[in-house]
């Protein structure tokens, strides 16, 4: 029991759906803070991230598990994205499938309802179906969408959301903390947000400004490395700064070229984006130095993904 005698519920809720269903938005908008890098661009997210929400008046924590989208590997990146889903559900109290409105439901979908309803008889895991991008789409679409998701599985749930606009993301909360299991106390401080390591999330924010405006074959050859975090010697007291090195890694020289951009304007927009969140999160100011570098066919290679954090 808690210290006040009170009892909590807290626990593990992944977020599973194919590529671009809008997890980490929603995941964002469940925290109440930008926890997941988020992009128009598919399998952006590639470690599992967890976002901590906490409702002290309800006494529970829900500790959101955002995953890699689940998709036909190409290639051994893929495989292990694919591998690293399949090992959170096991792991899980709750899943929230997130199934577009603005898509129509396809094989892709069904592919993961057959795992998810697997998963629901054998390790009695609840399921909640959840319709993400609502405003996307008109109330007879989103009707329409419902019924489909309906027909698709027996689901614990189902339940319309827009993290954009944040249209029932309370109800979303709501209806997984239902199925968390009871806690002598919070898993987490009260006042967490994420347990992502700075460092992670650094590279998070530098590979998510690189992604803007690429071309569809470059997102997937996008690795970044935090090299060092080194305060800046002889600044005053009063206006401390932080050298923070990193290393943005593609597959060929003309990926090189593009993160680049003429005469390095391109990279100097990566630059400047990222370091506004970069120095959020660090708490004061950043002098960003970005260095782009080939490492040929890495998403094929088990050696330089290792080295890259795969």
């Amino acid at each position: 029991m808690s210290v006040d005698g009170a009892q909590w519920k807290a626990g593990f809720a992944a977020l599973v759906g194919r590529p671009n269903a809008g997890k980490s938005t929603l995941t964002n908008a469940l925290v109440g803070d930008k926890v997941a890098i988020t992009s128009s661009k598919p399998q952006t997210t590639r470690h599992t991230i967890r976002g901590i929400v906490t409702r002290p008046g309800e006494r529970e924590q829900l500790i959101l598990v955002d995953t890699p989208g689940l998709h036909k590997p190409r290639t051994l990146l893929g495989e292990r994205l694919n591998d690293l889903v399949r090992e959170t559900l096991l792991e899980v109290d709750v899943i929230g499938f997130c199934l577009p409105a603005d898509q129509k439901i396809g094989p892709g979908d069904g592919f993961i309802a057959a795992d998810l309803i697997e998963l629901q008889r054998a390790k009695k895991v609840p399921v909640v179906a959840i319709a993400t991008k609502a405003d996307a789409v008109d109330k007879e679409r989103m009707a329409e969408h419902l019924i489909a998701i309906d027909r698709l599985g027996d689901w614990a749930a189902i339940v319309p959301c827009s993290a954009v606009r944040g249209d029932q993301v309370e109800d979303v909360l709501t209806v997984l903390a239902e199925h968390l299991p009871p806690s002598p106390a919070p898993l987490y401080p009260e006042d967490a947000v994420t347990d992502e390591p700075q460092e992670r999330m650094i590279a998070e924010l530098v590979r998510e400004a690189a992604l803007e405006g690429v071309r569809d074959e470059l997102p997937h050859s996008i690795a970044v490395l935090v090299e060092e975090i080194v305060p800046r010697e002889g600044r005053p007291d009063d206006s401390p700064m932080l050298d923070v090195r990193v290393h943005v890694f593609v597959e060929r020289d003309s990926q090189k070229a593009i993160i680049i951009g003429r005469g390095g304007s391109r990279l100097r927009e990566v630059g400047t984006t990222a370091r506004r969140g970069i120095e959020k999160i660090l708490g004061q100011r950043v002098f960003l130095d970005l260095h782009v570098k080939v490492a040929k066919d890495w998403q094929r290679d088990p050696k330089q993904m290792q080295r890259l954090g795969f």
